[in-house]
């Protein structure tokens, strides 16, 4: 059995996206962290990986998770798109007009607020989506609700009271999967990667590596920069790049390290359907 390690807890979104790369059957470690999770994706005797949130098409990118994974031995292997479905659940023969309070994450609530608005039901905001439907479980109460997802519905034995409750049906987040660099699978038919970089910050020198990309023929699908940590403002640089085949990201990948001080690979895998 797959173990993978993630943010939060069981029924989680995280725990929905490793479903969707790795099968039903894949066995998550739940973490309070985003730095648990790659110390245990890291370590071999814990498990075989990690599932990682690195963007959401609405809130943009995490930032700390593109450091944690810079200073990481972790190689991006693939990545899932997830569409966000918020439902509000509560336990088996509660009604709408018995909920007083509703409980989740502040960015779950935040995803909700048309819905929300006008109820004068309480929020309390909590640090994780799961965990707060797994407290209306065990609090028993037909006055407290939780936003959460499907999973954690099937999860926790709760009824969804309302169904996609979220204000914008678009809402993406972009998940990545991690193995260990010593242990990576190489994956067939692979048609992006991510790679980091800094260059010497001279003028010029970020548009000559863009203009390799171009020339190329990739397409830069992101481009994400992030200060060097303990340096005066100079920057690091994350690039999601398209191609067509492993050679051509190959010759593209020889040109960009040439133009820059610091060049790494982490990870070429195939792209993630967003659907």
């Amino acid at each position: 059995m797959i173990r993978v390690a993630i943010q939060g807890y069981e029924g989680s979104f995280h725990q929905e996206a490793a479903r969707k790369f790795f099968g039903k059957s894949v066995e998550v470690i739940p973490c309070a962290t985003f730095r648990e999770v790659v110390r245990i994706a890291s370590s071999r005797k814990e498990s075989e990986g990690g599932v990682m949130a690195i963007e959401n098409s609405i809130a943009g990118s995490i930032l700390p998770n593109y450091n944690l994974l810079g200073k990481s031995s972790l190689r991006i292997v693939g990545e899932v798109y997830l569409q966000i479905r918020q439902q509000l659940l509560a336990n088996h023969g509660v009604a709408l007009e018995d909920i007083r309070e509703v409980h989740s994450h502040p960015m779950a609530i935040q995803q909700c607020v048309d819905f929300l608005d006008g109820q004068g039901w309480k929020l309390v905001e909590t640090e994780d989506t799961a965990l707060s439907a797994k407290f209306v479980r065990q609090r028993k109460s037909r006055h407290v609700a939780a936003i959460a997802s499907k999973l954690a519905a099937e999860q926790y034995d709760l009824q969804v009271l309302a169904p996609n409750i979220h204000t914008m049906k678009n809402n993406h987040t972009r998940f990545l999967i991690l193995e260990r660099e010593q242990t990576a699978r190489v994956v067939e038919g692979a048609d992006k990667a991510s790679i980091n970089f800094h260059t010497d910050h001279s003028r010029g020198s970020l548009a000559r590596v863009l203009t390799a990309i171009a020339d190329g023929g990739m397409n830069l699908s992101k481009l994400q920069s992030f200060p060097i940590q303990g340096s005066d403002f100079k920057y690091n640089f994350h690039a999601d790049l398209e191609f067509d085949s492993l050679a051509q990201f190959e010759r593209v990948a020889d040109k960009v390290r040439s133009l820059t001080d610091s060049f790494r690979i982490l990870g070429v895998y195939k792209k993630g359907q967003l659907k």
